[in-house]
């Protein structure tokens, strides 16, 4: 049976917690590890499966596992914790829990009595809406598709990539430019507003006061241009704030431009 992924605590001896996570030999084919997925985990301390009896028997403190593991103290129960939110969150992509619909424990989970009454004269808006869906990426490749997927969805047509991974848009008189990160957790979108600056120490000082004032996106100056960028975190991604973002940079940058 292959399953999807998991953690499971224990304490095989006095004073000792092991952890084990599933290896690829116990995941489902959606769920399987990439070598850098698993280069990662063996920096982070994991141990790959024992082989068997045998091996179990040339390190006494291990036991046959067909999954990957690690021993700590009690006493650095805290760094297990982190290990184990680590590779749950990281490593295997599985969301936080509040993103997660309640079954056996919908009853207990129900959210306290919201602010609002349902018979008040002002309205909650209810978000069952696909653009508020959160989707945890699970590299940057997964997060550039459902940057497209949304990008297609906005303006009637897949979006086109450079030799750099970015993706160029049409606002009004000026340029829009997106990438994601290396990561997958973050979309950077950024315009270039001014070109050809003179005196850089006069723009640094004007920059900065734009900076202290601006909301949600940031001035900088690179070599002899300004740019104006805006960050969307995106674990979990969720189109709704893509498409703001999209609009706040687009309203400042044309506003600029104009």
């Amino acid at each position: 049976y292959l399953s999807p992924p998991f953690v499971t605590l224990s304490s095989p001896r006095p004073g000792m917690i092991r952890c084990e996570a599933a290896s690829n030999g116990v995941l489902g084919a959606d769920f399987q590890l990439s070598a850098e997925q698993l280069s990662a985990m063996e920096q982070l301390g994991w141990r790959p499966p024992t082989a068997g009896g045998e091996d179990a028997s040339m390190v006494p403190s291990t036991q046959p596992t067909a999954n990957l593991w690690i021993e700590l103290p009690q006493t650095a129960s805290d760094h297990m914790s982190e290990l184990a939110v680590s590779v749950l969150r990281d490593i295997y992509g599985v969301q936080h829990p509040v993103f997660l619909a309640p079954d056996q424990l919908a009853e207990a989970l129900q959210p306290a009595q919201a602010p609002v009454e349902a018979d008040a004269s002002i309205k909650v808006e209810q978000l069952e809406r696909p653009d508020v869906d959160p989707t945890m990426p699970r590299d940057q490749q997964h997060l550039n598709d459902l940057v497209d997927a949304e990008l297609a969805e906005i303006y009637g047509y897949p979006p086109i990539r450079d030799a750099d991974g970015d993706v160029a848009i049409r606002v009004g008189s000026t340029m829009l430019f997106l990438r994601t990160s290396s990561d997958g957790q973050e979309v950077v979108l950024f315009a270039p507003v001014v070109h050809d600056v003179a005196g850089r120490s006069r723009a640094t000082e004007v920059l900065n006061d734009l900076n202290v004032e601006a909301r949600w996106v940031k001035f900088q100056l690179i070599k002899d241009r300004v740019f104006v960028t805006i960050s969307v975190l995106s674990r979990p991604f969720v189109p709704a704030h893509l498409r703001q973002a999209v609009r706040i940079l687009s309203d400042v940058a044309d506003g600029i431009d104009n």
